[in-house]
C-alpha cells in the first residue's frame, strides 16, 4: 500500500514532465512522417519544458525551449508555404546539406557554444553550464536544419539525444532521460525514412 501511494505521489509530482514526454514522442513520430502538424505539437511540448528545465536550474535548456516555441511557428510556415523554383506554393522536400552551409553552421555552433557556456557559467547557478551549453548550441542548429528539411539534421539529433539523456539522468529528470533514449532510436529511424524520401524525389 505504501509503495502504491509513493508511486501515485511520484506521478502527481511529475505529471507535467510526463505530459511533456508524451507530446515529445508524438512530435518526433510526426517529424519522421513529415507531418506539418508536428510543429503545433512541438509548440505545446516546448512550452511545458521551458518550465520543467527552469525548475531544475538547467537554464540553457530552458532558453533553448523558448527558441523551440518561436521556431515552431517558423517551421510550420516553411513546411506549409514554401515556394518552389517556379513560384508555386508547395510543401518542402527533403534536401541534403552542402559543404558551404555545413561550414557556416559549424561556425555558428561554436560561437553559440562559447557564448552560452560563458553566460551560464558567469551569470547563473547552473551546475553544468558547459554541458548545458553544448546541447543548446547544437539543438539550435539542428532545429533550424529541420525547419528547412535538411536530411543531415537527424545525425545531429542522434548525438544530441544521447548526450541529453545522460545529462537529464544526472539532474534527476528520469522520465525525460528515458525520452531522449527513445528520441535517439527514433532519430535513426528518421534518418532512413527521410533518406528514402530524398532518393525517391531525386
Amino acid at each position: 500500500m505504501i509503495l502504491l501511494e509513493s508511486i501515485f505521489q511520484w506521478f502527481v509530482n511529475n505529471w507535467l514532465e510526463l505530459f511533456g514526454v508524451v507530446t515529445g514522442l508524438l512530435y518526433v513520430w510526426m517529424e519522421i512522417k513529415q507531418k506539418p502538424g508536428m510543429w503545433v505539437v512541438g509548440f505545446i511540448s516546448s512550452l511545458i519544458y521551458v518550465w520543467v528545465y527552469f525548475q531544475t536550474k538547467m537554464y540553457g535548456y530552458a532558453t533553448l525551449y523558448v527558441y523551440y516555441v518561436v521556431i515552431s511557428v517558423y517551421g510550420w510556415y516553411c513546411w506549409r508555404y514554401a515556394r518552389q523554383p517556379d513560384g508555386t506554393v508547395a510543401g518542402l522536400k527533403v534536401s541534403r546539406l552542402r559543404l558551404p552551409s555545413a561550414l557556416v553552421l559549424t561556425a555558428i555552433s561554436v560561437v553559440l557554444y562559447v557564448g552560452a557556456g560563458f553566460t551560464l557559467h558567469q551569470f547563473t547557478d547552473s551546475p553544468v553550464p558547459y554541458f548545458d551549453a553544448l546541447g543548446v548550441s547544437l539543438s539550435i542548429v539542428a532545429t533550424w536544419m529541420l525547419a528547412h528539411k535538411i536530411l543531415e539534421h537527424w545525425m545531429l539529433w542522434i548525438f544530441i539525444n544521447i548526450f541529453s539523456s545522460a545529462l537529464c539522468f544526472y539532474r534527476g529528470l528520469y522520465p525525460t532521460a528515458g525520452l531522449f533514449v527513445v528520441y535517439a532510436v527514433m532519430s535513426v529511424a528518421g534518418w532512413f525514412r527521410w533518406k528514402q524520401s530524398f532518393d525517391i524525389d531525386h
